[in-house]
């Protein structure tokens, strides 16, 4: 059987560690603030980013670079390798759109070599969580057939539950208009949000203060993972330099639920851009979105 490599993007959110240990390879998808493109080869810390953001700045965010990606995969495919690209969702950047186009263009040229692009539908440790199901299939030696079809078959069960600490830095991205924005921040209002089954930031509820809004994340993760048959066993849960929020959700997710396999690890810029500081974001496998 012809061995494979498992590409994500930097909106995956896995740690360094995690990606060297794994042999993975990162499509880099870069940010600009104040004029100054960040990406690959030119890195802010992320305590940094997030103290940009507390002081008002906005980067802005773009999509993986088509000519990038084509040199990923054509190492991949000179080394002798498949390729299976989870990618960050394609209905909140055009990284997708640009590997699809970019795989077929090398399907003609190279029509030996398997190029799989899954549309996550996710976004930041959800589409970890995604990726980190491939590399445990792809260890106990299931083909990048096989890993492919069940990504596809169940990509729509992993479940992304967060919420925002800032409603401006939603009404920036267009996700609730100004007026809710100004309200919503006067009367300590929380939104909780879902990525869809499109793959699209949506609200599910709003409540008041901060604790409630994190103990609804749990209370909506308790609703999806009730009667859920497939394995459930890793919770990731990613935040806006926020770590002790999210330790605080962790320890509901155990006390509540009885889940001990946590990871917690920050939101990277390219979503933190958009949630900002304080964004808590809980991330497991459990019934349809």
């Amino acid at each position: 059987m012809k061995d494979f490599v498992i590409i994500s993007d930097t909106t995956c959110d896995l740690p360094a560690s995690y990606v060297e240990k794994h042999n993975l390879k990162i499509v880099p998808l870069c940010y600009t603030l104040d004029g100054v493109v960040y990406g690959a080869e030119n890195q802010m810390s992320i305590i940094e980013f997030y103290k940009h953001m507390r002081d008002g700045k906005m980067p802005s965010t773009m999509a993986g670079v088509p000519e990038e990606i084509k040199d990923i995969f054509l190492d991949c495919i000179n080394n002798g390798k498949d390729i299976l690209y989870v990618c960050f969702s394609s209905a909140l950047s055009s990284t997708y759109n640009n590997a699809m186009i970019i795989a077929n263009e090398l399907k003609e040229d190279y029509p030996d070599a398997k190029i799989h692009v899954i549309d996550s539908l996710a976004a930041a440790l959800g589409e970890g969580l995604l990726v980190h199901k491939a590399v445990i299939m792809k260890e106990k030696g299931a083909s990048i057939d096989e890993v492919a079809t069940w990504l596809e078959e169940n990509k729509l069960n992993l479940g992304h539950i967060f919420t925002v600490n800032d409603l401006f830095h939603l009404h920036r991205g267009g996700r609730v208009s100004k007026t809710t924005a100004i309200v919503g921040t006067l009367i300590n209002v929380k939104p909780v949000l879902h990525v869809n089954d499109e793959g699209r930031l949506v609200s599910l509820c709003n409540v008041r203060g901060r604790k409630k809004a994190l103990a609804a994340l749990v209370d909506k993760m308790a609703e999806l993972v009730e009667g859920y048959t497939g394995e459930n066993n890793d919770i990731f849960i990613g935040h806006g330099d926020c770590l002790e929020d999210a330790k605080y959700v962790a320890d509901m997710v155990k006390e509540k639920l009885g889940f001990n396999n946590i990871m917690i690890d920050y939101i990277s810029p390219t979503i933190g851009a958009h949630a900002g500081p304080g964004t808590v974001a809980l991330f497991f496998m459990g019934n349809h979105r």
